[in-house]
């Protein structure tokens, strides 16, 4: 049953609410988080991260696949397409750059690490869950595609920016 109350909506409102339903999960990805963190500390929190993160970048990039429609290889061209849609990507300031068989995709403001910056909390080491999460998120989608972790917290090799993947299609 759909929500009656969508189709009275203009199309700002709509984008309106796609913004708040992204700043809702990633909030509550955040207290769930920090509630780990604070009872059991860093690695125990890191340690369900990467567990969850194993499983919800395949449900997230699942559904964007069947969303777009995307064939069995859609390459990264698909790749592409997907990461436009998943739910950081409504909320966070990132870029796409192909190079050849290669694409680079960096998040420029990560809502994360600014939000952690503003209450005076050590940055998140994100980098364990970003290479489940990426490689994850771009295996669904094309199973020739590796993810390579450029740059990314507590291994930062990138200053203008929080975190940078590189995905490769092997053919």
């Amino acid at each position: 049953m759909k929500n009656e109350a969508l189709k009275d909506m203009t199309r700002d409102q709509l984008e309106e609410l796609i913004q708040m339903y992204c700043k809702n999960w990633l909030a509550m990805d955040g207290v769930w988080f920090q509630s780990v963190e604070k009872k059991f500390g860093m690695d125990e929190a890191m340690e369900h991260d990467v567990n969850i993160w194993r499983q919800f970048t395949v449900i997230e990039a699942k559904k964007i696949k069947a969303f777009l429609e995307l064939p069995e290889h859609p390459g990264l061209d698909g790749l592409e397409k997907a990461l436009k849609l998943r739910l950081y990507s409504n909320i966070n300031r990132d870029e796409i750059i192909r190079e050849g068989n290669k694409l680079i995709y960096r998040t420029l403001d990560c809502r994360v690490q600014t939000a952690r910056s503003r209450k005076g909390m050590e940055w998140h080491p994100c980098k364990p869950v970003g290479e489940t999460e990426y490689s994850g998120f771009a295996k669904t989608i094309d199973d020739r595609i590796t993810c390579r972790c450029i740059s990314c917290y507590p291994d930062i090799t990138d200053q203008g920016c929080a975190c940078s993947w590189e995905f490769t299609l092997n053919e």
